[in-house]
């Protein structure tokens, strides 16, 4: 206040010549603008400190406007889903809305399919997928002898009878023709109505071979007692039955969440024809014997209804059929080819 005052009683004071009043004037100056300087300083903020931050805010946000919205890399990697928020998880039951099961009468009414009326269907379509599969498996299998030795390995492995030597493979066949499927029906599952499963009829004709030679070990009363070569060659030549198919829900675990899997089984009239024939003995060696033709075929058809015959089942778990982006792939066509 000391400074203002003088520079008033300056400017009101007796008329003076104007160098004077100029000459007062910038002396009273002086010390203002060294009160102001030092302020600014006691704070350790200046003039110069603003300006270059301004600067460098400004150089900030271009280089951000640059970099992500004129060069922004097309092949970045794909934005991975964060997890949903604890108030969205809250929030996840009322925004997708709930769906109870659909009924099996409620599919068929809206399919229209009726399980009195309906026709059964011929099933071709099937058939030359099947067929198509089927002959890539066998083209793979003779690949590089791949079926060989997958055999070979299963023959001789640990749970082989001690009283069994190495088996050798003499012969094997794994046919030339293809199942043929028909009369496929749609019907409700006998224990379960809310489900649905599909009827087929399957048959087979066609000659399945597999060749082996052995020797039968009597290893008492000492061991190598005796020692028994046996040929034997076992062909399936038909197969023929009713098929069923349907989708079943895996209730959810502790561990694991529902999953849908595929079951199939047979119905116990099915019929299962066999082409058997032997030779034991080095000497005197015996052709075909019944008896040994009949503990073949029992082991066989024992094998068969333990795993495939109602009521038992087999079950085969589905993958997600939602869309991922790891199965996702791209086809290049070249003249209508792909």
């Amino acid at each position: 206040m000391s400074v203002v005052t003088e520079v008033a009683n300056i400017i009101t004071a007796p008329a003076v010549t104007v160098t004077e009043t100029v000459f007062r004037i910038q002396e009273t100056s002086v010390p203002l603008f060294s009160e102001v300087v030092s302020s600014k300083a006691d704070n350790g903020f200046t003039f110069t400190h603003g300006l270059l931050l301004g600067q460098l805010s400004v150089v900030i946000i271009l280089f951000t406007f640059i970099r992500f919205f004129i060069f922004a890399n097309g092949h970045d990697a794909p934005h991975q889903p964060e997890p949903l928020p604890p108030n969205l998880k809250k929030k996840q039951s009322s925004i997708i809305r709930p769906a109870p099961p659909v009924p099996a009468r409620s599919i068929l009414g809206r399919t229209f399919y009726n399980v009195e009326t309906h026709p059964a269907e011929s099933l071709d379509w099937l058939n030359v997928l099947v067929a198509q599969t089927i002959s890539q498996f066998r083209e793979d299998a003779r690949m590089n002898n791949n079926i060989l030795h997958s055999v070979d390995k299963i023959l001789n492995s640990d749970k082989l009878p001690s009283f069994v030597d190495t088996v050798h493979v003499t012969e094997l066949d794994i046919g030339e023709e293809f199942p043929i499927f028909s009369n496929c029906k749609i019907h409700p599952c006998a224990d379960d109505p809310g489900r649905l499963e599909a009827r087929i009829d399957v048959d087979l004709a066609d000659s399945i071979t597999l060749g082996i030679d052995t020797r039968l070990l009597l290893n008492y009363p000492a061991p190598l007692m005796a020692i028994l070569p046996v040929s034997l060659s076992v062909s399936i030549v038909r197969f023929s039955g009713q098929l069923t198919i349907s989708f079943k829900t895996i209730p959810p675990t502790n561990t694991s969440d529902r999953k849908t899997s595929l079951t199939f089984s047979f119905a116990p009239d099915y019929r299962l024809e066999f082409a058997i024939k032997s030779l034991v003995g080095s000497r005197s060696r015996l052709h075909n014997l019944p008896k040994l033709a009949q503990l073949v075929e029992s082991r066989i058809r024992k094998w068969f209804v333990e795993r495939c015959v109602q009521p038992r089942f087999q079950e085969i778990t589905m993958p997600s059929m939602w869309p991922r982006r790891k199965n996702t792939r791209e086809s290049f066509s070249a003249g209508g080819r792909y």
